[in-house]
């Protein structure tokens, strides 16, 4: 993969507990890490790479579960920085429990893309024919976090379907499309006060808000927002 700068790609990778292996800046560029059984090497930039444009390269690196390695790389960063790295470059991925992939953007702007083995081989992008209407949206949404790694994308589409079918969804489905708004619209850097607002007007019986915490208990913010 392409390697925009031997410093700024190696102190990222090390933080997050990789082992140089080889390092060299000339004659030219050349980085191998190590990790949990898995290497991986970068070379030189072509001219005119925008690690911000996010399209430098990237791998896929298959597992048996995605989970334990998403939590160790969220260790390491609030022990490196403080936080967990979520937005901007470089970036992990947010997990959610029970997905197949998640997805570390470096300093170089690649995408390393952590995917468990039994993940399915079909994907219905734009959401499961099966379902409908706000349910649909929320699945397209998923797909294009998970699997896309498009939260912008993501964001509009789920905005768009809550204001088309929001009014005909039942509380607790608009409740899940709104939370999963505010989650979004924090990752974008975008206003969260509306989202929230419309998630505390709704009237949502005991069942429903059980309902929720069961879906999206790992959103940090969940209750809060709930009120």
């Amino acid at each position: 993969m392409p390697c925009a700068s031997v410093e700024e790609t190696s102190a990222f990778y090390e933080a997050l507990g990789f082992e140089v292996t080889y390092r060299q800046s000339r004659p030219y560029v050349y980085l191998a890490l190590r990790w949990s059984g898995f290497q991986l090497h970068f070379g030189p930039a072509p001219g005119g790479l925008d690690p911000a444009r996010e399209e430098s390269g990237g791998c896929l690196v298959m597992v048996d579960a995605v989970a334990p390695y998403h939590a160790a790389f969220t260790a390491a960063m609030r022990r490196a920085y403080g936080k967990v790295l979520g937005s901007g470059l470089p970036r992990i991925t947010r997990y959610r429990p029970g997905a197949s992939r998640f997805t570390l953007i470096d300093p170089s702007g690649n995408s390393i893309i952590f995917i468990q083995r039994d993940e399915p081989v079909e994907l219905e992008y734009g959401g499961s024919k099966r379902l409908t209407g706000l349910a649909r949206a929320l699945d397209n949404a998923r797909i294009l976090r998970e699997f896309k790694n498009d939260d912008l994308q993501a964001f509009r589409a789920l905005k768009s379907a809550v204001r088309r079918r929001g009014g005909d969804a039942p509380p607790v489905e608009l409740a899940i499309a709104l939370c999963h708004l505010i989650d979004l619209a924090a990752v974008l850097g975008e206003p969260t006060d509306p989202w929230i607002a419309d998630l505390r007007d709704l009237e949502l019986v005991a069942d429903d808000r059980q309902r929720i915490e069961s879906e999206l208990g790992h959103l940090a913010g969940l209750r809060e927002w709930l009120g």
